[in-house]
């Protein structure tokens, strides 16, 4: 079960566990802790794991409460596909349709349950449980880069960066999507504060009560197809909130091609792609074509700059591939 609250003015600078104490009266303080400590409690997508943590009024947050009885995550002979791995950190390439952390409805499958059974005995644990340290997340159905902590150590600095969003140069998150129409301009820094939908808790809104968020798209190439125009865009964030890129690009009139939440008003226009682009658009199931294509971050013990690069999983590569048959492919210029 999701829990979702708002911090009033009266916790302003309140550390979060004991703002969570007094808006969560029926949880102990104990369990709240463990909450944190576990990845549970975030902002947007961004995990919140310090119960010290100073927050600010209007902070949009959103508890994943499991009920008491069910059982910790169970490794899981998951496969996944590695992309770094040391004794402070592990850097994967996640598929769509993997679940990062164990919820209700999901307690077994996930990333978390897959990272137990492959690291073993190299995790030293996080507050001295033996687990990984989910410091951001991806969408279920959003494939692509993602960097987990095996310790404590590597976890607060990794929190502290993604924290920062990239202010401070030391993180850059990159995406790639494939979306209906063009950007007005070729590209946008897209300024809009999100937050939830007060008319369906299951979606993401910009609304002037949300929280600030800044998204930078750019057009990469566009495709006549059939009867209508698909853009591959690269996206930047500069926050991390909840179905961030989701919710900017539909507000600019170009949601993002199978997203089953922000675009079902341009679902039908795929009867107007040629036969290979709506069977490929089709294939894509209920994903949305959103992928984390780089990660650049400063290693937590060496401070060394590390990036790295995943490339568009098959289905996005099929699609991509059935949209440039008929499509044009000419890149955006800006008069």
């Amino acid at each position: 079960m999701d829990r979702d609250i708002v911090i009033p003015e009266t916790l302003h600078h309140e550390r979060l566990d004991k703002a969570l104490a007094v808006l969560l009266p029926d949880l102990s303080r104990t369990r709240i802790k463990n909450l944190i400590l576990a990845g549970a409690v975030s902002d947007g997508d961004i995990a919140l794991v310090k119960p010290s943590q100073k927050i600010s009024t209007d902070d949009e947050l959103s508890i994943e409460l499991p009920p008491v009885e069910d059982a910790t995550p169970q490794p899981e002979n998951i496969p996944l596909n590695i992309l770094f791995e040391d004794d402070d950190v592990i850097v994967i390439d996640k598929p769509a349709g993997l679940v990062v952390h164990p919820a209700p409805g999901n307690w077994g499958g996930t990333l978390v349950n897959a990272l137990l059974h492959h690291c073993g005995a190299t995790l030293s644990g996080i507050n001295g449980v033996k687990r990984p340290g989910i410091v951001h997340r991806l969408d279920k159905d959003t494939s692509g880069v993602m960097v987990v902590a095996k310790n404590d150590a590597a976890h607060q600095a990794l929190s502290g960066q993604f924290a920062e969003h990239g202010r401070d140069g030391r993180l850059e998150r990159g995406y790639i999507a494939f979306a209906w129409g063009r950007l007005r301009f070729g590209e946008a820094t897209i300024h809009a504060p999100i937050g939830r939908d007060p008319a369906n808790r299951l979606r993401m809104k910009v609304i002037p009560s949300g929280r600030d968020a800044i998204t930078h798209a750019k057009e990469l190439t566009h495709y006549e197809n059939g009867k209508a125009i698909v853009s591959k865009i690269s996206a930047t964030l500069e926050t991390g909130r909840t179905h961030q890129i989701r919710v900017h690009l539909s507000t600019e009139g170009t949601p993002l091609l199978g997203d089953p939440l922000y675009g079902v008003g341009f679902k039908s226009k795929a009867s107007l792609l040629n036969e290979k682009a709506r069977l490929a658009l089709e294939s894509l199931g209920e994903r949305q074509a959103l992928h984390a294509a780089k990660l650049s971050f400063h290693h937590p013990a060496s401070d060394e700059k590390l990036t790295f690069i995943s490339e568009l999983p098959a289905e996005l590569q099929k699609l991509e591939i059935a949209l440039k048959n008929e499509g044009t492919g000419t890149p955006f210029i800006t008069p």
